[in-house]
């Protein structure tokens, strides 16, 4: 008896731990679910209502910057009286809350309540009508916002476990630094260049790291971007044969500002094509001003893998670019999250 008393205890114990801060401790559980897999707890009707339904149509969204239709979730959803200890457990959760106590629409999150790593957001609306339209309004911070989420998770893996070399290299040649997987095992180096990859027949990974002097505000524009990624490309990255080199699909390319360790970053993602091939696929860049030097440094990741679906693996990569630290800058830190903080007490 006092044996089952013991490990009765200890149970209590453990729960005590795991559902009073909303911070990980010695007891918390590990999150379920795989990346970019979403639970969102909804009334079954008010789900096939078209409040439900602009939920639904923004987390069904499509990637950006992929050769092929792939969604940027995969959409699981429960009923309030179903949402369980086990259902709790999901990695990301969106809890639909529409009551008349509200005045207005409002987005809250909290951070690893029930399991770690987790993320939940809590949509609030008076009314099925304001949350309609306050989803459609907001669609690109609530893709972002989950999307932030696994990339910090990213982070975290690679803050743990990143290539040594790459680092050592880029703070050579770059005074940066930067986390990438340890599977980028093959180098490369041209001048203000260098290229990382995992030379792989399908999924492969490659990262490349350029520099060139900054000369005033047009530098960050589309056009000029794709004319600097061709000629870099065009020098450093041959195909098999001669004649053959990396260029930029220019139709397929979408740039937009955004906010890295509190600078100004332009973001581009598109595809790639092999002049002279048929290979070709995504790719994401990061293009920054190292204010100390005078120079603009531009970090970007792509993937070749034919045969395969491309969104996670080049989302786990694109979450690299987030670690680089520009020289005189402080260490590396989270994606900013872009949404009010609600550390939950009422488990």
């Amino acid at each position: 008896m006092k044996k089952y008393l013991f490990y009765f205890s200890m149970a209590l114990i453990a729960f005590a731990f795991s559902s009073c801060s909303g911070k990980k401790g010695v007891f918390t559980p590990t999150s379920s679910g795989r990346a970019y897999e979403v639970l969102v707890v909804v009334d079954n009707p008010l789900w096939e209502r078209p409040a439900g339904r602009a939920l639904y149509n923004v987390l069904d969204t499509d990637v950006p910057g992929l050769p092929q239709s792939e969604r940027s979730f995969k959409i699981m959803y429960t009923s309030p009286q179903n949402y369980d200890m086990t259902l709790k457990l999901i990695r990301n959760i969106i809890i639909v809350d529409i009551q008349n106590i509200y005045t207005q629409p409002k987005f809250k999150y909290a951070k690893d309540v029930y399991a770690s790593p987790q993320m939940i957001l809590t949509i609030q609306a008076p009314d099925e009508e304001s949350f309609e339209k306050f989803v459609e309004e907001n669609r690109q911070v609530i893709i972002d916002f989950f999307t932030r989420a696994e990339m910090n998770r990213q982070i975290s893996n690679l803050e743990k476990k990143h290539s040594d070399y790459i680092s050592t290299k880029v703070k050579s040649m770059f005074d940066s630094d930067i986390w990438l997987p340890a599977e980028l095992t093959g180098t490369k180096t041209g001048e203000n260049f260098f290229w990382a990859g995992t030379n792989a027949a399908t999924a492969d990974q490659n990262f490349v790291i350029y520099s060139y002097p900054y000369t005033d505000k047009d530098t960050f524009t589309k056009e000029y971007f794709i004319h600097k990624r061709d000629s870099v490309m065009k020098a450093n990255i041959p195909g098999s044969k001669e004649g053959m080199y990396m260029a930029t699909d220019s139709v397929t390319v979408d740039v937009r500002p955004i906010d890295v360790h509190g600078d100004y970053t332009m973001e581009a993602r598109g595809l790639w094509r092999m002049k002279g091939d048929f290979m070709g696929g995504p790719f994401v860049s990061h293009t920054r001003l190292d204010k100390a030097n005078k120079r603009i440094i531009t970090t970007e990741v792509f993937v070749y893998s034919p045969d395969k679906l491309k969104r996670n693996l080049m989302r786990m990569l694109e979450a690299s670019l987030y670690t680089l630290k520009l020289p005189n800058e402080e260490q590396q830190g989270q994606i900013p999250m872009g949404v009010t903080k609600e550390e939950n007490t009422n488990k």
